[in-house]
């Protein structure tokens, strides 16, 4: 679990994409004093009783990965929108440093701003935004438009975003000829038109009906999927928070109570706030196969010179009936029992190990949602396998460990 306090959440620096630190926002004429209040631990109530000053964000210091879908929801007036427009200093902060590679925003220049907006910035709001008079090419297009862009430069990469988000055949189209979710695709493909290393999304599927929004944040995990980007979306929906986010920052009142990952959050809640938004979430819907699997079984290399006997004998030390086969690079071959190698070694087999594998064993993707694992583990005889997308093995999943799951997130 991460929790954000005084001192960064961090990550890496080769992986570290923006950082902030100590960061504040105080709306009002007294910002000092409401500053100093603040960091005494008044609270905002309090701060605004005697200052008038509100206090947006209240010492924000957390990490955000490159290439990660990062989401920060809370409830309305928590400061999520107040805190993502600091990122490109929409909103000016009153303390604190927010970097971005390395480089301190709050200390630029307006004209390095301004080419930092240009060249690594892109920002999607809950309101298409889009000119009416305009085609949808010219819109896509027409923040290249703002940047100088020339016009061939600016059609080609207009095209070329129109054709991510599947609206190519549109490109001649008018905005009123377009459906909600039609015209947020276009509003995308605006931001992604200029080739942007951080992509901000305040709220921006939350003036579509429920089947679009779904439909819209999938492909929002589509296009992640084939060209990666640092992603900051605020949102105030659990379930969209829990279907995009790589990790989740919970906002109160200003103040960052929690950054984690869904499931870290749904387990190791910070307090009962967190609690308190997480308390109805199926959490068979939250976690995959492989953020359960653990490696408690008896693990036995596939290779010349391991003898069954050594197989057996430390089945029986570790007291387990099972054990998993992989090969020298950790590929699952197989599960063999204790039953099943005395038996080949009894019949004298010339490949106990192979010829020793249960049939009707299919290993679990690490991917697979808890969801549809729950029944395939109740239903059988042993600890299911789980490998990655190469094969390679990572757990077992058994009737214990999902018992344990369900009743440690209840």
């Amino acid at each position: 679990m991460e929790n954000s306090t005084s001192a960064p959440v961090s990550v890496e620096d080769a992986k570290r994409k923006i950082a902030l630190k100590n960061v504040f926002k105080v709306f009002g004429e007294r910002p000092d004093k409401a500053l100093a209040m603040a960091n005494a631990g008044r609270s905002k109530t309090e701060i605004h009783a005697a200052t008038g000053c509100s206090i947006g964000v209240n010492d924000a210091s957390f990490d955000i990965k490159d290439g990660e879908i990062f989401v920060i929801m809370g409830l309305s007036g928590s400061g999520k929108s107040t805190l993502l427009r600091l990122l490109n200093r929409l909103i000016e902060p009153t303390a604190g440093s927010i970097e971005i590679d390395g480089h301190d925003v709050t200390k630029m220049s307006r004209k390095d701003l301004i080419a930092l907006r240009r060249r690594d910035i892109s920002m999607v709001f809950q309101s298409f935004a889009l000119l009416p008079n305009r085609t949808v090419l010219s819109n896509a297009a027409f923040g290249l438009e703002v940047a100088g862009a020339s016009e061939a430069d600016r059609t080609e990469k207009a095209m070329a975003a129109l054709k991510a988000v599947g609206l190519e055949a549109y490109a001649d189209s008018l905005p009123n000829q377009l459906s909600g979710g039609m015209k947020q695709r276009v509003g995308l493909a605006r931001a992604l038109a200029s080739e942007p290393t951080i992509l901000l999304m305040d709220e921006a599927f939350s003036a579509l009906d429920p089947l679009i929004r779904t439909e819209m944040q999938d492909e929002l995990v589509r296009l992640q999927s084939e060209h990666s980007r640092t992603i900051v979306f605020v949102s105030h929906d659990l379930d969209e928070a829990m279907r995009i986010g790589d990790r989740i920052c919970i906002m109160q009142n200003g103040s960052v109570i929690q950054v984690g990952t869904p499931d870290e959050i749904v387990t190791q809640p910070a307090n009962d706030y967190v609690r308190s938004f997480f308390r109805n979430v199926d959490v068979t819907q939250v976690f995959k196969a492989g953020d359960i699997a653990r490696k408690t079984q008896v693990t036995i290399v596939d290779r010349q010179g391991v003898s069954v006997a050594a197989a057996l004998e430390r089945m029986q030390n570790f007291d387990r009936e099972f054990a998993i086969v992989v090969g020298r690079d950790k590929t699952y071959h197989g599960m063999v029992s204790q039953t099943s190698l005395v038996e080949k070694v009894r019949a004298k087999s010339a490949d106990p190990y192979r010829n020793a594998f249960l049939n009707g064993i299919e290993p679990i993707a690490a991917s697979e949602p808890l969801s549809s694992v729950l029944g395939k583990v109740a239903g059988s005889v042993c600890p299911l396998p789980v490998v990655d997308e190469s094969g390679r093995y990572v757990g077992s999943i058994s009737k214990s460990i999902l018992l344990e799951t369900l009743d440690r997130a209840s």
